[in-house]
């Protein structure tokens, strides 16, 4: 047998293991869905949202076509529109307080529904949105004229983020709040299930997912049944109990049935997973602390993983660091380059008061290396090892 070269490629996620173990059973699901015809809202997809809200104890699980729809199903059943003022004249912009670092995903939702997205600082150790900064974002709003109605968290690379702080500071200036758990399905905050910490989560399927499909999909989460019958109607156009009978205007957002089948099998394997990933970062944690800062979790706080990001030192040439690693055959990923404020369609919305410097320092020094469940002990040696000679 020849062994493999020590520079060969190594994958950023590994698909293609955990597909071996499913792989008889995928083939006897899409089967069955090819004999039903039933392409569309067929019986698998009734059968993924229960098995769902069994795994995160949700009572009302709504699936649907993308991680982004999710969102904005969900904003559509919290009501975010603009409305008019007291003499019904002119629109008063609605604002939701949202992390500069993360994926456009996020606030791209805002603008489409007529509302703003009003940029917040992170905490410098989780990456997601410090509660300490949600007053100097809600100033910015006010200063700007905009009524701030809600947060939206986002479980950034897996961990969910301070919700005692965020929810208590929501609830004591009225506004509602939303998890974007695109990363963070699976994790949990002081004991509860990520799918219970807003009054509606979001989650995607994308394949890259720590719980992903083959293509597209999402899910939203909530324990409220009204907001639930809003989303149910919203994502088939809008439609009542009756066909071709609209409640509401609407939109396209159904999951496909062949993704929910999917879903169904890497769903049963889910929790060994989540444990196989938190092992994997358990030995980057080990061989990597002291050469750069290595993600902790907040206490109280598990993470599916969904990255595992570092933090270069300070003045470290990031782009040389990922040249040696690449020649190594190593892969690896900058989760993001810039805040969400400094793109173009993003730059005229309001910005914390003071700005966003850890923001700003993440965006200069993270850098993400391979991560799942199927990452063996010597492949993460050799990445360690690898990262430790292009950062010294």
């Amino acid at each position: 047998m020849t062994t493999p070269p020590t520079n060969a490629p190594i994958p950023f996620i590994n698909l293609a293991a955990q597909q071996a173990l499913i792989r008889d059973r995928l083939d006897a699901a899409l089967t069955a869905i090819l004999d039903h015809g039933q392409y569309i809202m067929g019986p698998e997809v009734g059968q993924l949202e229960s098995a769902l809200g069994a795994f995160s104890s949700n009572t009302h699980v709504i699936s649907c076509s993308s991680g982004t729809d999710a969102l904005m199903l969900a904003l559509i059943a919290l009501g975010l529109k603009p409305r008019q003022d007291t003499v019904g004249r002119d629109t008063v912009k609605q604002g939701v307080i949202v992390p500069s670092f993360t994926f456009a995903a996020t606030a791209e939702v805002l603008p489409y529904l007529g509302a703003v997205p009003i940029f917040a600082d992170i905490d410098p150790v989780t990456f997601n949105l410090d509660p300490n900064g949600l007053a100097a974002a809600a100033a910015a709003a006010e200063a700007a004229g905009i009524e701030c109605v809600g947060i939206i968290t986002v479980g950034l690379f897996g961990q969910a983020a301070d919700y005692d702080g965020i929810n208590a500071y929501a609830k004591a200036h009225d506004m509602w709040v939303l998890d974007d758990a695109a990363q963070s399905y699976g994790a949990s905050w002081n004991g509860t299930s990520v799918g219970h910490l807003g009054e509606i989560t979001a989650t995607s399927f994308f394949p890259a997912k720590p719980l992903g499909c083959y293509g597209d999909g999402g899910a939203v989460f909530t324990e409220n049944a009204e907001f639930a019958e809003v989303m149910r109607s919203t994502r088939v156009h809008g439609m009542g109990h009756a066909r071709y009978a609209y409640d509401r205007i609407g939109m396209t957002a159904r999951l496909d049935t062949i993704q929910a089948a999917v879903l169904l099998e890497k769903l049963k394997l889910f929790n060994d997973e989540l444990t196989r990933r938190q092992q994997a970062a358990d030995r980057y944690a080990e061989g990597l602390a002291g050469i750069v800062d290595v993600p902790k979790l907040a206490h109280g706080a598990t993470s599916s993983w969904a990255q595992y990001t570092v933090k270069l030192p300070i003045r470290t040439d990031r782009n040389d660091v990922q040249v040696r690693l690449n020649a190594d055959g190593i892969p690896s990923a900058i989760y993001y380059t810039k805040g969400m404020h400094e793109h173009p369609p993003y730059a005229d919305f309001p910005v914390a008061i003071g700005g966003l410097p850890v923001t700003d320092d993440c965006c200069r020094r993270v850098l993400s290396l391979p991560i799942h469940a199927y990452l063996d002990g010597d492949t993460q040696n050799r990445i360690i090892s690898s990262l430790i000679a292009a950062v010294k």
